[in-house]
């Protein structure tokens, strides 16, 4: 099972498979036990570190999913960052 383990956390995204062994596997974003997402501080951590995922966008639907106020705020907060851009870009 080790090895197994070590195979898995040698794929891109996938580099904490399996270290988290008191966590339900319902409560990962990502395949392998990777992308905990048991509380709010690991689901944002999990948004964070998505891009490192195969596919990001599944890991953002189960974080949104389980904690649905998380896509709001990460709405509001595109909309001041492009709002910044384009001040940014207009100098």
């Amino acid at each position: 099972m080790a090895e197994e383990i070590s195979k898995i956390r040698e794929r891109p995204g996938e580099s904490n498979a399996g270290k988290y062994p008191n966590v339900k596997k319902s409560n990962f974003a990502g395949p392998d036990g990777t992308f905990p997402i048991n509380n709010v501080a690991r689901a944002r951590n999990a948004l964070a570190r998505a891009h490192n995922a195969k596919n990001p966008e599944a890991i953002k639907e189960k974080v949104y999913n389980k904690f649905p106020g998380l896509k709001e705020r990460h709405k509001a907060r595109e909309g001041i960052d492009a709002k910044k851009y384009d001040a940014y870009k207009s100098r």
